[in-house]
C-alpha cells in the first residue's frame, strides 16, 4: 500500500470513531527550493533547509571539519516549501477545517491553492488557521515561503535608532543559540520544523486543557478542570471526567467550562530520590448527542511547590519547598541537544533525561537561549522526577518592546503555558537569561555610545517585558499553583557581594574570571544556577569532527573550529598547569582535560553542599551539546559520559563526606539529602600510602546524622596526622557506616594536586566476569582509572585502591577494555 492511500484509510477508520480527527500533512510529499530559483527539489517535514540542502549535497555537513564556515551563506537567502495532497469529498463534509502548525522557523508566508493565509514571526508559537472554505475536492497546494530571518531581524533593528548588541538575533523569535555561542556553531535556519497537520471536527472541539490544583491533603486532592472549548454548533453537551458526567450548555464560540474533580487518598508525585513518581491519568470526552466528538488525555502529578525567599542574618533565602519539604536542588542547565532541532528524538531526550536521575539529580534548568522543548523532554522529566525551571526564551542582549513584539511574546507565552503546564515536573517559569546582568554589566551603553536617553529606553523596555508583559502572561494563562515566576537568571550579577547573600547566581570567577577552583569555596550562594568549567568531548566525539582519517593533534585547524570560546583553549591550558601535568599527546590530553573539569566541578558542588541551608542549590553548566564540541558539558553530543558526569553522579549521592583542606586544617562535613534520620553513625579514617601502606586510622566519635541537614566534624591539624613534606605521599579514605555496619557513603581525600602527587606504576589488572561485567583490581593505589571501549561502563575515571577490587558492569561486550590512569599522563 502506498504512503498516500495508507494514510487515506487511516484517517477514515479515524472519521468512522469521531467526529474529531488528524490528518498529518507531514507525511505528504514536499518539496523545498530557493525563492530564486524555479528548480524543487525533495524535502523533509518536519525539517529545516540546512538538512535538506545536506541530503541533496549542496552543502556538506557543517558538523565536520571547518565546513560551517561554507555554509554560512544559506541564512541570507529565501526558502520556499511546498506540498500537493488530495482531499476527499467526504473529508470535505466536516463542518470545520483548521490547518495546523506547530512550529514554522520563522518569518513566513502560508499559501494554501494560492491565496495567502497567514504571515508568521515566531518560532515558539503555534499557527492555526480555519480553512475550509479554501480547500478543494482533489489536488490542493500548500506553500509556506519563508523569508530570511537575518535579513528581517536586520530591517527591524533599523527601525531603533540606536544599536542594539546581538543584533539582529535579539529582534528576532527564534532560537538565540543558532546565531552561534561559545559553545555552539553559527547555523540560523528555516523550516517547518515541527508538525503541520488538517483537524476535521464538527460540532465543537477541545481548544485547552488546564488542570489546577486547588487542595492537596493525604485525604484528597481537589482539583480545578478548565475545559477550553471552541463549540460551532450551540446546545446541550456531555463532559466526562475519568467517566464522571457532566451536563453543560454552550454558547457558540470559545467557552471555559469549569469541572471540580476530586482524587482520594492521592499518591504524590515527588523529585528523584525522595520519592516515587505518581502519575494519573485524566481523561476529559465531550459529548454530543450521545455520540463522542472530542477527547483529551492529560498525564498529571500531585505535587505543592514554592519558592522560599525570607531574610535572615546573611540575606535572603532561596530555596523550594517541594511536598511541604525543603528541597536541595542538585541539577544542571539544558541548551538544545541538537543544532537541527528535528533531529532530536523521543530517543535522545529519554536518555539524557535518565542520565540525569542516574546521575542523582532533581532538577534541570532549559536555558533561554534555546527552544521550550518537545513534548517527550517533560513527559521525560516527570516520568524520571526531575523539575524544571524554564526560562522563556530571551538571553544576553537587549530586546525591543514595540507593541508588536509585546503582542508577539505574550501569544508565545500563552502556547507555551497551555502546551506546558499540567506537567507536575515544571516548577518555575524564569523571565530570561542574564538580560539583567547584561544590562547593568556589561559595558553594552558605553561600547555602542548610548546617549542617557537611550539608556533609559533600554531599562524601560526591559521593565515591560520581563516586569509586565511576560508576568502578567503567565497570570493570565498558568493556574494559580503554577505561578511561580522570577524576572531574570541571575538576579544579580556575579560581581556584585549581593549576588551570594539572596537570590540566584551565576558565578562565573572561575572560568571567566580565571580566578582557581578553590575560590568555590568562598564564594558560596543561596542558589548557584549556573558555573561550570570546559572540557574536551570523548575521543569517539572527538573523531567525529573529522570527515576522514586525518592526523588528529591538538592544533589541527578542525578542532580548533570545535572551540568556540575565544580563549578557550588558553584557559583550560592555564588551569591545567595549576593542577595537572599537560601532556603532548592527544590521547592523553583529551583524558587530563575531562579530569580538570570533573575536578573543578567537584569542588564547586561540595563547597555548596556543605554550605547547607545557606545554600541550597547548585545547577551546574552544561548537561549536554548541540554538536561535536569542546565545551562545559557532562555529557558530549554523541551522548557519552564524561569525566565530570561520572563525578557528578558520586558528589549528588543522597548522602556524602565532603573534606575540605585550607592551610593545613582538614574539616570534614557529612551531608545528608534524605529525610531520613539516622543513629549514632560513625566516620572512619584511614591514612594509606599512595601504595597502599596503612599508616593510621582513626574512628570519630558516633554522632546522630539528622534528616535533610549537614553534620561537621572538629577539624584536623593535618601536620599532626601526616609530615607536611609526605602529603604527596598519602591519601586519606573515609568511610561512614550506620549503627548497623552498613556503609553509607566513602570518599578519598588527597592533601597534594595531581600534579605533585609521587604515583608509582599501577599493574591494572581487568578480569572477566562475564559479557557484560568486569573486575578491575590494582596493587599500588591507581588514580583517574580511565575504561576505554566503545561501550558505556557504570562506572569510570575513579580511584582504585590497592587489594580492593571494583565490579564495574558494560553496556554491551566488549573483547578487551583498554585502561590508563593518571601515572601514564606523567611519565609520557
Amino acid at each position: 500500500m502506498n504512503k498516500t492511500l495508507l494514510f487515506a484509510f487511516l484517517f477514515i477508520q479515524t472519521f468512522v470513531n469521531a467526529q474529531f480527527s488528524e490528518r498529518n500533512l507531514s507525511l505528504e510529499n514536499w518539496s523545498f527550493k530557493n525563492s530564486k530559483e524555479k528548480k524543487w527539489l525533495t524535502a523533509t517535514v518536519p525539517g529545516t533547509v540546512h538538512l535538506d540542502l545536506m541530503n541533496h549535497q549542496i552543502i556538506p555537513d557543517p558538523f565536520k571539519d571547518e565546513n560551517e564556515k561554507k555554509v554560512q551563506w544559506v541564512e541570507n537567502e529565501d526558502w520556499d516549501y511546498q506540498t500537493i495532497f488530495n482531499l476527499s469529498e467526504k473529508e470535505l463534509k466536516n463542518q470545520n477545517i483548521d490547518l495546523v502548525f506547530d512550529g514554522l522557523d520563522t518569518f513566513s508566508e502560508i499559501y494554501l491553492n494560492g491565496k495567502l493565509l497567514k504571515k508568521t514571526d515566531n518560532m515558539f508559537r503555534k499557527w492555526e488557521i480555519p480553512v475550509k472554505t479554501y480547500l478543494k475536492n482533489g489536488e490542493n497546494i500548500l506553500q509556506v515561503k519563508f523569508k530570511s530571518a537575518v535579513n528581517v531581524g536586520k530591517d527591524l533593528a533599523e527601525k531603533v535608532p540606536f544599536t542594539m548588541p546581538e543584533s539582529p538575533r535579539s529582534f528576532v523569535r527564534k532560537a538565540q543559540y543558532q546565531f552561534g555561542w561559545d559553545w555552539g556553531p553559527r547555523l540560523v535556519t528555516s523550516g517547518i520544523w515541527k508538525e503541520v497537520k488538517l483537524e476535521f471536527w464538527n460540532n465543537a472541539k477541545f481548544e485547552n486543557i488546564k488542570i489546577e490544583q486547588k487542595l492537596l491533603t493525604k485525604q484528597k486532592a481537589d482539583l480545578q478542570i478548565y475545559a477550553e472549548v471552541n463549540a460551532f454548533v450551540q446546545g446541550k453537551y456531555r463532559i466526562l471526567v475519568n467517566n464522571k458526567e457532566n451536563v453543560v450548555q454552550l454558547d457558540k464560540g470559545k467557552n471555559t467550562i469549569k469541572l471540580p474533580f476530586v482524587i482520594k487518598t492521592p499518591k504524590l508525585w515527588q523529585p528523584n530520590g525522595l520519592g516515587e513518581q505518581n502519575l494519573y491519568d485524566i481523561t476529559i470526552s465531550l459529548e454530543k448527542d450521545s455520540k463522542k466528538i472530542a477527547e483529551k488525555t492529560e498525564k498529571i502529578g500531585l505535587r505543592t511547590i514554592e519558592l522560599v525567599q525570607e531574610k535572615d542574618e546573611k540575606g535572603k533565602s532561596f530555596y523550594f519547598k517541594v511536598n511541604g519539604n525543603p528541597m536541595y536542588a542538585k541539577g544542571v542547565n539544558w541548551i538544545p541537544s541538537d543544532s537541527f532541532l528535528p533531529r532530536i528524538s523521543k530517543e535522545k531526550y529519554q536518555k539524557l533525561i535518565r542520565d540525569c536521575k542516574e546521575a542523582n539529580m532533581n532538577m534541570i534548568r532549559i536555558w533561554g537561549g534555546g527552544i521550550y522543548e518537545g513534548d517527550e523532554f517533560y513527559k521525560a522529566c516527570d516520568e524520571n522526577g526531575i523539575l524544571v525551571w524554564q526560562d522563556f526564551m530571551f538571553a544576553g542582549s537587549f530586546y525591543p518592546a514595540d507593541e508588536n513584539f509585546q503582542q508577539n511574546v505574550e501569544l508565545e507565552v500563552k502556547d507555551q503555558i497551555n502546551r506546558l503546564q499540567n506537567h507536575p515536573s515544571l516548577a518555575l517559569w524564569c523571565g530570561n537569561n542574564e538580560i539583567d546582568e547584561a544590562i547593568v554589566n556589561w559595558g553594552y551603553q558605553k561600547q555602542f555610545k548610548y546617549s542617557k536617553e537611550d539608556s533609559l529606553q533600554v531599562g524601560k523596555d526591559y521593565k515591560k517585558i520581563f516586569h509586565e508583559v511576560i508576568p502578567n502572561a503567565v497570570k493570565k494563562y498558568a493556574t494559580s499553583d503554577k505561578l511561580i515566576y522570577w524576572p531574570s537568571s541571575p538576579s544579580i550579577g556575579w560581581g556584585h557581594k549581593e549576588s551570594l547573600t539572596e537570590g540566584d547566581s551565576h558565578y562565573w570567577g572561575v572560568w571567566w574570571g580565571e580566578q582557581p577552583f578553590e575560590i568555590y569555596n568562598e564564594k558560596v550562594p543561596r542558589f548557584a544556577s549556573e558555573y561550570g568549567f570546559q572540557g574536551m568531548p570523548t575521543l569517539e566525539t572527538t573523531k567525529s569532527m573529522f570527515s576522514g582519517n586525518q592526523d588528529i593533534d591538538l592544533q589541527n585547524p578542525v578542532i580548533k573550529a570545535h572551540q568556540k570560546h575565544g580563549r578557550g583553549w588558553e584557559i583550560i591550558n592555564e588551569y591545567m598547569k595549576r593542577d595537572y601535568i599537560v601532556p603532548t599527546d592527544l590521547v592523553k590530553y583529551n583524558y587530563v582535560s575531562q579530569l580538570l573539569q570533573s575536578r573543578g566541578m567537584k569542588i564547586a558542588i561540595e563547597a555548596h553542599r556543605r554550605a547547607k541551608p545557606y545554600n541550597m542549590g547548585t545547577l551546574y553548566w552544561q548537561l549536554n551539546d548541540c554538536w561535536p564540541v569542546v565545551s562545559w558539558s557532562s555529557i558530549d553530543y554523541l551522548g557519552n559520559w564524561k569525566a565530570l558526569h561520572y563525578q557528578i553522579k558520586r558528589s549528588f549521592e543522597p548522602i556524602v563526606i565532603a573534606p575540605y583542606l585550607q592551610e593545613g586544617l582538614l574539616s570534614t562535613s557529612v551531608i545528608n539529602d534524605e529525610f531520613k534520620d539516622y543513629q549514632s553513625v560513625r566516620l572512619s579514617t584511614q591514612i594509606y600510602t599512595l601504595n597502599g601502606g596503612l599508616l593510621q586510622e582513626f574512628d570519630e566519635t558516633d554522632q546522630d546524622l539528622k534528616e535533610n541537614s549537614v553534620l561537621n566534624y572538629h577539624p584536623l591539624q593535618v601536620k599532626d596526622l601526616v609530615k607536611q613534606e609526605k602529603w604527596n605521599e598519602v591519601f586519606l579514605n573515609f568511610t561512614l557506616k550506620d549503627n548497623q555496619g552498613k556503609t553509607l557513603a566513602n570518599t578519598i581525600c588527597f592533601l597534594s594536586k595531581p600534579k605533585d602527587l609521587k604515583l608509582s606504576k599501577p599493574n591494572i589488572q581487568i578480569r572477566k566476569i562475564s559479557p557484560t561485567e568486569i573486575e578491575v583490581s590494582t596493587d599500588v593505589l591507581a588514580k583517574d582509572v580511565y575504561l576505554m571501549g566503545d561501550t558505556h561502563f557504570s562506572d569510570n575515571f575513579f580511584d582504585l585502591l590497592p587489594k580492593m577490587p571494583k565490579r564495574v558492569t558494560h553496556s554491551k561486550p566488549l573483547e578487551k577494555v583498554e585502561v590508563m590512569s593518571l601515572f601514564d599522563t606523567m611519565n609520557e
